[in-house]
């Protein structure tokens, strides 16, 4: 989640609209006990302007500050910068929030959401797109779940941890002396859970608070151990958010590199020791590895020739243990991701509640949260020691042994109010209107659809962010009082900042190093290489008969006309934000967004004419298939290939396959359109542009 400053112009007008301004809103209580006593009861939306949920309701809001996003025009779709370079787009696109916060929160919408459903009944906590029950499972999605987990999770405890170093280093003398005098003087007077509840109530409502108590640091010039300054892991300060420090071109764009190398890291290892690896012998020439290729890239083959090698018999005739093992292991994948996805839409929305981010209210939630905090303020005043102590042994006991008593309850409460755990749900009570970072940057897109100036989608660098440091401010290196930044003069700073090559090399001994580094040598390169040159020619054998079997009326090989980009092409990422370049089953044309008309609706027309921006909203393209956005009940992002096509055709031929979208009607018909290599962004505008309340899948 961005971070910035909580000052008055991230605050959003809510003057025109009754949002989040009454006494329940403020009550951690559910917005609407619906979900619990009445599941079946529907209620379909069509327009945005519907408002079926505070999302909506938000994005059609006026405010006082506004982006170019949120301004009047004439123009009945406005182009923002949708074809732009990065200086060339205007800000800021939302009023109270910049361009590169804004783009950082559609970069990872677009890698955290696949697939959405339209859901009919109340959501909880009155903001739509959470995470259905049953999701699907996918290897991609996994990993994309693993990756937010890391940008999320990780990195706030990584920097929760480097704080209480600071802290426990007392580096920072003074700040560290404040901390131990209130501590010992509570400690002494029996006053420690009020000071801790008093000090949360502080951090809560008056933001400003935080960066007295806890000053900011760059996160890679923290040494999580002394909690003194330390040379960034990347050997230069390029970014100040990221637990390496390394450059960036966007913001955020190290750290969710970061978290796609955690991910590749994390499967090297567990691969190599599938296959295995050995620590290498002395001399090179003893292990004969440069002879013959790695093993790791091919897991499981080299999983059974170790145990071949070792005299086993590998294979489910003689293991029986392996399939029942690997059975269980994919079956448990399912509630495994949902539950890394659970703990960081937590996250993001405790995130989100401490730092709002417009249009959504600044105040409400902070002080919904101080308000049950200040209950345990007062609990010293009525609990002595004694008390306190034989209540959590009571209940201790009585969770062990009172099983009969437990399941009989529950019993009676499930018969007696269905689905009643749905209200007891932190989003739908203490964090109920509260976003993660998806709901929030789903409000973000509907606010242009709802002022016809679809957001711009993220600009992209082809260049290598520059190995230089990042300029500092207040904001991002501070101390409290006379204290100095981490206790280190403007010489360590500036030596730390700046670059060394050698660092991000360092390891801690030869042994990592060459577990670190696989060689595959002359001969194991040379033999990569001809596997690749076979499979490129084999490829390419295949996309040429596709056409063939396209014209002989094969429904798969259609899909994969056009998926794969031209050798030497340039940047086909030239449509939006009406029409997108694409195909339906194999013709080209384009699909185009159309809100002039009193029913907007979605369309494909194989006319090249309409490539003219604003030819979409002309009566002589005789479209292929319309279909009205309101009766939208379910779309998915649909590969050109299949994960392992795609894998091979990308290593083989190095170019780019454009994906595309399957959509689904309220009476069940699907249409699928593919080749679109803009396919997030036409994603994103059919997703925000209605009213429907979404459930992701």
């Amino acid at each position: 989640m961005p971070t910035y400053e909580d000052t008055d112009q991230n605050r959003p007008s809510t003057e025109s609209h009754d949002i989040g301004t009454t006494l329940l809103d403020i009550l951690p209580i559910p917005h609407t006990t619906q979900p619990g006593s009445d599941p079946e009861k529907h209620e379909l939306a069509t327009t945005i302007n519907d408002e079926p949920t505070l999302s909506h309701a938000l994005a059609t809001d006026d405010y006082e500050d506004k982006g170019l996003a949120q301004q009047e025009h004439d123009e009945e779709v406005i182009d923002l910068g949708w074809n732009e370079k990065k200086h060339d787009i205007p800000a800021p696109l939302v009023g109270g929030l910049g361009n590169e916060d804004l783009w950082l929160l559609i970069r990872r919408f677009n890698k955290q959401i696949y697939h959405v459903k339209e859901v009919p009944t109340a959501v909880p906590g009155n903001l739509d797109l959470n995470i259905a029950d049953e999701e699907e499972f996918s290897p991609d999605k996994l990993r994309a779940n693993i990756e937010r987990f890391y940008m999320t999770v990780v990195i706030g405890l990584l920097g929760f941890v480097k704080h209480v170093m600071r802290l426990r280093s007392w580096r920072e003398t003074r700040r560290t002396a404040y901390f131990c005098t209130a501590y010992s003087i509570a400690w002494v007077a029996d006053l420690i859970i009020p000071l801790i509840a008093l000090t949360l109530i502080t951090l809560l409502v008056y933001p400003r608070s935080r960066e007295i108590l806890f000053p900011p640091a760059p996160l890679a010039m923290v040494d999580s151990s002394t909690g003194g300054i330390q040379k960034p892991k990347a050997g230069v300060l390029g970014s100040t958010e990221s637990a390496t420090g390394a450059p960036q071109n966007f913001k955020g764009e190290a750290v969710e590199q970061e978290a796609s190398n955690f991910v590749n890291g994390f499967t090297s290892i567990v691969v190599t020791s599938a296959a295995g690896k050995h620590p290498p012998p002395s001399s090179a020439a003893e292990s004969g590895d440069d002879n013959v290729p790695d093993p790791t890239e091919a897991a499981m083959a080299a999983a059974e020739a170790k145990s071949a090698a070792a005299g086993g018999k590998p294979g489910a005739k003689h293991d029986k243990t392996k399939v029942p093992v690997q059975t269980a292991m994919w079956t448990k994948m399912r509630p495994i991701m949902h539950g890394i996805a659970d703990v960081s839409d937590t996250w993001e929305r405790f995130a989100n509640a401490l730092s709002p981010t417009s249009p959504f209210p600044r105040d409400l939630c902070r002080v919904r949260l101080a308000a049950l905090v200040i209950p345990v303020l007062l609990i010293p005043l009525f609990v002595t020691s004694y008390m306190f102590m034989k209540g959590v042994t009571f209940g201790i006991g009585f969770g062990f042994f009172g099983d009969p008593i437990i399941s009989r309850g529950m019993g009676w409460l499930n018969r007696t109010f269905p689905h009643w755990q749905k209200l007891l749900e932190l989003r739908n009570t203490v964090l109920k209107g509260v976003p993660t970072n998806a709901q929030l940057a789903l409000t973000l897109l509907r606010i242009g659809e709802a002022n016809k100036a679809p957001l711009p989608p993220p600009p992209t660098m082809s260049e290598p962010p520059p190995e230089k440091p990042v300029d500092i401010t207040d904001a991002e290196l501070r101390a409290t009082g006379a204290d100095t930044p981490l206790n280190a003069t403007d010489e360590e700073l500036r030596e730390a900042m700046e670059h060394d090559p050698r660092t991000a090399h360092e390891t801690s001994g030869p042994d990592i190093d060459a577990a670190k580094n696989p060689k595959h040598g002359k001969r194991g390169s040379k033999l990569i290489g001809f596997f690749k040159g076979t499979t490129k020619g084999a490829v390419k054998t295949a996309i040429g008969t596709d056409h063939a079997r396209a014209k002989a009326g094969s429904r798969h090989a259609k899909n994969r006309l056009g998926a794969v980009s031209p050798a030497h092409s340039e940047d086909s990422r030239v449509s939006g934000p009406v029409d997108f370049q694409g195909r339906y089953e194999g013709q080209k044309g384009h699909v185009y967004i159309t809100t002039k008309s009193t029913i907007p609706a979605v369309a494909f027309s194989t006319d090249s004419t309409i490539e003219k921006i604003g030819s979409a909203e002309r009566e002589d393209l005789h479209p292929l298939w319309t279909l009205a956005i309101g009766d939208i009940a379910e779309i998915k992002k649909v590969g050109g290939y299949g994960w392992k096509a795609k894998i091979v055709v990308g290593w083989s031929l190095g170019r780019e396959v454009a994906d595309g979208l399957q959509i689904t009607d309220r009476l069940g018909n699907v249409l699928r359109v593919t080749a679109l290599p803009m396919r997030d962004e036409l994603f994103n505008r059919l997703v925000a542009v209605g009213g429907q309340r979404w459930e992701a899948w």
